[in-house]
């Protein structure tokens, strides 16, 4: 679902009048870099704005400041942590949390977390709540186990109905406590009138761009699934070679797919042509620079942030047709899909997209912004989260929680100790 902003908040809005301001504590890994941090820092805002208190688990991070600035709260827990022992403490810190702070809404935001909070909600008057943002690899029955536990809420929150299929096909969930809830952009940020010439020169000198040289931007981690190499194959086979390709984002592990990437940018002939670039803290800026954006993503992704921010700056984009994206993304109007690992395919893309004129540039620049602008921003992603929010408060309690750990991982007397 998609919910306008001027009446998505009336449920909550009219719980707090009828009853009193929720508490929430949202629970994640760590506030560092990433969608869910984002999403995160963007609902403790919203929930103080509509008179309700936020409280945020996690076990750090450089983001923890903005928490502040947004009226929540944060703790420090090692909800991180996959380690049995850990997760069975996290249980009893957590629920004395929530006894401490009269929680009324626990809402576990990822994987780790999620099999502590779900069971310290036990005996507490709190209600529970989860949200699914990828659709994780079932390798065996542990990880299908492990998984599972971001879909035990009472109501389970996905970013897009591709997710929302995937954990009811996989994972045997109820489609009746199911909730599509799509991210959502900040357009105070995300504007092409919100980046400076100052920003557009430091970033261009920074990343040592040629003069007048297209830009073709891929911003995402260094990970083999996220398509830097079908990229590099299409630029290989493009006929105009006057581009200049960034591929943003930082290495994973110990760095052995950067070094494998320089190396097929070199085989390729590109050396020259594209650069790896550390981390970007000035996306908007890095978006205006670029003349084409390529989010060509092996795996389908839950969500994927990319596209709505590329569009959202009236950035010409080219996504794999699969996941998210297809939520996101219309189809030669506001953007390109293109098969998943079909170089040809994104070679034609990438072809018409340099080949726009100011004025075709300017027309799917507007379709875009609009697009993202009725559809996809933050207070739209607020207001949706906060209608499951006030829709769990008002629901008849269960008899019980469904069991996070089929497989025995945890010691049920110490979920209900404290």
């Amino acid at each position: 679902m998609i919910v306008k902003p001027e009446i998505a908040s009336a449920a909550f809005a009219d719980f707090v009048r009828e009853h009193h301001a929720p508490t929430v504590m949202q629970i994640l890994p760590s506030l560092d870099g990433g969608g869910v941090e984002q999403g995160v820092i963007d609902i403790n805002a919203a929930i103080v704005k509509a008179g309700g208190r936020s409280i945020v688990i996690s076990s750090g991070g450089k983001r923890v400041p903005e928490i502040a600035r947004g009226g929540g709260t944060h703790i420090r827990l090692p909800v991180h942590s996959k380690n049995p022992l850990i997760i069975a403490a996290n249980i009893l810190r957590l629920r004395k949390i929530i006894r401490a702070h009269n929680v009324d809404i626990v809402h576990a935001c990822s994987r780790a977390p999620a099999w502590s909070a779900g069971r310290a909600v036990r005996g507490t008057q709190a209600r529970y709540v989860t949200s699914v943002h990828s659709a994780h690899k079932i390798e065996n029955r542990f990880k299908r186990i492990y998984n599972a536990a971001t879909t035990k809420g009472e109501l389970v929150m996905t970013v897009s109905h591709f997710l929302a299929e995937h954990i009811e096909r996989n994972y045997g969930v109820d489609p009746a406590k199911v909730r599509v809830v799509h991210r959502g952009v900040a357009l105070s940020r995300f504007h092409p009138n919100s980046v400076t010439p100052e920003q557009l020169i430091k970033i261009s000198s920074q990343w040592r761009v040629p003069d007048g040289a297209p830009v073709i931007l891929l911003p995402a981690r260094l990970s083999r699934l996220k398509g830097h190499m079908f990229l590099i194959d299409a630029l290989r086979d493009l006929p105009q070679k006057d581009f200049f390709c960034l591929f943003v984002g930082a290495a994973r592990g110990n760095g052995s797919y950067h070094k494998e990437l320089e190396k097929y940018i070199d085989d390729a002939g590109l050396a020259g042509k594209a650069r790896i670039v550390s981390p970007c803290d000035d996306m908007p800026a890095a978006y205006m620079l670029s003349t084409v954006v390529v989010a060509p993503s092996l795996e389908p992704e839950g969500f994927g942030r990319v596209a709505i921010e590329a569009q959202a700056m009236g950035r010409p984009l080219i996504a794999t047709d699969h996941g998210g994206a297809q939520e996101t993304v219309i189809a030669d109007e506001t953007g390109w899909l293109v098969p998943p690992g079909d170089v040809p395919a994104l070679g034609r893309a990438l072809k018409e997209a340099l080949a726009l004129d100011a004025n075709q540039r300017a027309k799917l620049a507007t379709r875009a912004m609009s697009h993202i602008a009725k559809n996809f921003t933050n207070e739209n992603m607020a207001a949706g989260t906060l209608d499951v929010y006030a829709e769990v408060l008002n629901m008849p309690r269960a008899q019980a929680l469904p069991s996070n750990d089929a497989a025995g991982l945890l010691d049920d007397r110490a979920a209900h100790a404290g």
